[in-house]
């Protein structure tokens, strides 16, 4: 035994040995990447990642994943952000700013070796989910080989479940509204340790009205921490977030010296095209571009709903898909993961796809509504001509939107070019919108609140220099839509009446003459009658109301497509001739309909001409009989009474006059009598002495009945009284009454007997507060005194058992 104890011994020092030994290597390479870190000049130029002091994991991470050279703002931020330094980083869309922080997070944990027992060491803001989710998988695929734990919190999923394991993360991607929930909420979640803190698209979280909830965040953190802020642009509140939050940072703007603010391998392009007609421009050019991957950008989230379900319909030979910020969070996983995959595709977005997602090889970015400023646009066209790759964008441009907007482009050195559209590729869609919405109400609704969207879009944009929303033609854009009419505004509706409240009475007057019906942005509307204006069979449909509720017979008329149905001509015979007469004089009409009051038939064939005869219906219009249709209409009841009129519902007053529930008075009768205000005030003086003395009779009345009340109580009171009385007098007399009932039967003395109607309304009034008992009938109570007479206690039960002696 003693050998092999031996052994295990020599085993255990040579285990002691190589784990001190490769302690003591770890350590001498940390030291020796410090050193490396601290000799490292920030303002050298460094092209490739082995050149940086990094880690043996972070470099195999950067290898595996293909990152070999530097871009311009990775080689400036990296090197000041190894040394501990706060950063406040600009540079252009697409230029690389995901690793220029999420390697010194790495690098920074690595050297300080920090483990799960340490608690969390760096945070990481975005400003949506979907670039949080893009930056976790870039953290995945770069830090493969490190050993720290990494967590993805954003919205949309279980909060239980997120809270159970963020006690043993060490680096967290998350959103601040989610974020700040967690600090406040998870016990588990320890920051005393905390190190690093980065808000990638700065300037759009301040934006989204983040900044209170980003605030709240770094009151939870400790003072002590390094701070990075990343994005395509700068604005004052991340200025502000920089005074409070950075110490004495390094400001690293990258495009400030280059000639545009968006990438040189970028093309820029705008049209000048009426609202009205984007919609027939953006379908030409998606049926133009089939074989190209598209983002198409909108300004709300009803309008991408709208657009690309009416798109789906018309199927332009494209696979198309929609993003917004309504959808739940799995569905808009699984969208940015088909279009990232995707080879042709159409992306119709609202800005939650404008900032940081990296889809791959996009052609073309297209903004059919205006952006709200440059930087926004700055940030949509982003999406295409990344990594030094090529991309090619378009802006659609109202003409009251040009002017402002070019303006606000040129000052962020922002290159862009007019082109014009081919007349002859131009495709219009307004009749099958039109046809569409007609036919599926739900449609018409998603078209209605998309226009309302569009428009309080416009509306609430603080630069006015751009947006006129007086100057759109609204009415316009809804018939394009496929809408019958632009749906009413009530804060459009509200300014307006502002400004006809303001405006001089001269001003007012000149208004009135003239037409005032407008549509909802001040346009004026058509009017119905106007003969040069051309109207189609679809402006009829939509003049019609209750366009959702169809006749049955309507369904065998209209094709699906909207069309008229052929006659067939292969019927022969009389059904034939019938069908291609439906609309004549005798068969327009069923019986009870209103063309039945028409006087005469404008029939010219003296075959079928009847004798006719007059009825006269209750003083009205003679009807005209000149049917056997019409003849069978006077055996009915009920369809003559549609012939009758209404009926008018009478009253009668005190002297048995008729009188109709409602009547005016005659205005004649109403002046004789005085002026309004004199009548007016003399009615309520009327009023207020009848209301005083109904009023006073009421209270009256309830004198009066609560006088009874107390007068019955009373005479309760005393038939009780009476009661007890006679009780105490009879139990006087019971010590002189022997037990022979013959003495007591013949005794000279007999007391007087009470009266029996004071005794009979003394127990109903006592017993009517009571449960009524049930009564015996007479013969069964006479056999129960016979048997067994009881126990004598009054005069009455003396009396009762002698009447049972005699018989």
């Amino acid at each position: 035994m003693a050998p092999a104890r031996a052994s295990h011994g020599k085993q255990k020092a040579h285990n002691d040995s190589s784990r001190i030994l490769k302690r003591k290597r770890g350590q001498d390479e940390l030291s020796t990447l410090a050193q490396r870190v601290d000799d490292l000049d920030p303002k050298a130029s460094i092209k490739n990642f082995s050149e940086l002091p990094l880690s043996e994991p972070t470099a195999s991470g950067l290898e595996a994943t293909h990152y070999k050279t530097l871009t311009d703002i990775q080689s400036r931020a990296i090197s000041h952000a190894l040394k501990g330094r706060d950063i406040l980083g600009a540079a252009k869309t697409g230029s690389g700013k995901t690793l220029a922080f999420l390697v010194p997070v790495l690098e920074n944990l690595y050297r300080k070796q920090w483990t799960e027992y340490d608690g969390l060491g760096a945070l990481i803001l975005s400003p949506t989910r979907e670039l949080a989710v893009q930056i976790f998988e870039v953290l995945r695929k770069v830090g493969r080989y490190h050993g720290f734990s990494a967590g993805l919190v954003i919205g949309g999923k279980s909060l239980r479940e997120e809270q159970e394991r963020l006690g043993r993360m060490n680096i967290l991607v998350c959103t601040p509204g989610r974020m700040l929930q967690h600090l406040d909420q998870t016990a588990m979640l320890e920051t005393h340790n905390f190190q690093m803190l980065v808000m990638d698209e700065a300037d759009r979280i301040m934006d989204m009205g983040f900044q209170k909830t980003v605030d709240a965040i770094i009151d939870h953190l400790p003072k002590e921490h390094q701070t990075m802020l990343f994005s395509a642009t700068q604005t004052k509140k991340v200025s502000d977030l920089a005074r409070l939050s950075l110490k004495d940072p390094e400001y690293v703007a990258v495009h400030e010296a280059a000639a545009a603010a968006t990438p040189a391998t970028l093309q820029q392009h705008y049209v000048v095209t009426p609202l009205p007609q984007k919609l027939d421009t953006l379908w030409s050019f998606i049926r133009s571009n089939l074989k190209s991957k598209t983002v198409v950008f909108l300004s709300s989230g009803k309008q991408v709903r709208f657009v690309y379900e009416s798109f789906r319909h018309l199927q332009p030979g494209i696979p198309l898909l929609h993003l917004h910020g309504k959808q739940k969070q799995g569905g808009r996983m699984d969208i940015t993961t088909k279009f990232s995959q995707a080879q042709h595709s159409v992306l119709f977005a609202t800005d939650v796809a404008a900032r940081g997602l990296d889809f791959p090889a996009v052609d073309w970015v297209i903004q059919m509504d205006c952006p709200e400023d440059a930087d926004t646009y700055i940030h949509r066209v982003g999406r295409t001509a990344r990594y030094e790759q090529v991309g090619r964008a378009v802006l659609f441009l109202d003409p009251s939107e040009e002017k402002g907007m070019l303006k606000q482009l040129e000052q962020k050195k922002v290159p862009i070019e007019r082109i014009n559209i081919k007349a002859n590729k131009q495709q219009s869609i307004k009749n099958q919108l039109q046809n569409m919405c007609f036919k599926d109400p739900e449609l018409k609704y998603l078209g209605q609140k998309a226009f309302i969207s569009y428009v309080k879009s416009v509306y609430v944009q603080k630069d006015k220099e751009i947006f006129h929303l007086k100057e759109l033609s609204l009415e316009d854009l809804a018939s394009s839509m496929g809408l019958p009419g632009a749906p009413r505004i009530k804060f459009i509706k509200g300014d307006d009446t502002k400004e006809r409240k303001n405006a001089s009475r001269k001003m007012t007057q000149l208004s009135s003459d003239g037409e005032d019906d407008s549509d909802a942005g001040g346009q004026k509307k058509p009017k119905k009658n106007d003969e040069n204006q051309v109207r189609t069979r679809y402006d009829r449909m939509f003049e019609r109301r209750n366009q959702d509720v169809l006749a049955d017979h309507y369904s065998k008329l209209i094709n699906d497509d909207g069309t008229m149905v052929a006659p067939d001509a292969d019927k022969g015979g009389e059904d034939a001739d019938e069908d291609a007469d439906f609309l004549s004089v005798k068969r327009r009409f069923a019986a009870g309909d209103a063309g039945l009051d028409q006087a005469k038939s404008d029939s010219d064939d003296s075959d079928d001409q009847r004798a006719t005869k007059m009825v006269q219906i209750d003083g009205k219009e003679p009807l005209v009989i000149d049917s056997k249709r019409r003849e069978k209409l006077l055996k009915s009841k009920k369809k003559l009474l549609k012939f009758k009129g209404k009926g008018t519902k009478l009253i009668y007053d005190d002297e048995g006059n008729a009188h109709e529930v409602y009547e005016m008075e005659d205005e004649d009768h109403f002046k004789a009598r005085g002026d309004a205000d004199v009548q007016r005030e003399r009615f309520l003086a009327e009023e207020t002495e009848r209301t005083r003395h109904a009023d006073l009779e009421d209270k009256e009345l309830a004198r009066e009945k609560r006088r009874e009340k107390k007068e019955k109580r009373r005479a309760r009171e005393r038939a009780l009284a009476d009661e007890e009385a006679e009780e105490e007098r009879g139990a006087q007399l019971l010590p002189f009454v022997g037990d022979d009932a013959e003495s007591v039967a013949s005794g000279p003395e007999e007391p007087t007997r009470p009266s029996k109607k004071q005794r009979v309304s003394a127990e109903s009034d006592d017993e009517s507060e009571e449960e009524p008992r049930p009564r015996k009938s007479k013969s069964k109570a006479k056999k129960s005194k016979s048997a067994d007479p009881g126990p004598i206690e009054t005069l009455q039960d003396l009396e009762a058992l002698a009447s049972g002696l005699l018989g």
